[in-house]
């Protein structure tokens, strides 16, 4: 009888995480429309979505990850000749 116990328990603790994920998935795609609404209130106030896109991943960056992307991006933009080369401390303009 003991098993018939331990199965009905492993049952109902999967159950209980299966309803939860469920909950979890529901809440997650509610927040993701709510989130496409202040994208779409945005750009029916002129906002660029892309670039309003960009700002959000940039601010969720690390200060030091993303001053050493935008030194990479600099280098490589100047590189393959589409911005003036990085100028070096104490250099002028």
């Amino acid at each position: 009888m003991a098993t018939v116990s331990t199965e009905s328990v492993a049952q109902d603790q999967l159950r209980a995480f299966i309803e939860r994920i469920e909950r979890m998935e529901e809440e997650k795609k509610a927040i993701t429309d709510d989130i496409k609404e202040i994208y779409a209130e945005a750009k029916g106030n002129g906002f660029d979505i892309k670039v309003l896109r960009q700002i959000v991943r940039i601010r969720k960056q690390d200060h030091a990850e993303r001053m050493e992307q935008e030194a990479l991006l600099e280098l490589y933009m100047a590189a393959l000749g589409m911005a003036a080369a990085p100028r070096e401390e104490g250099e002028e303009e």
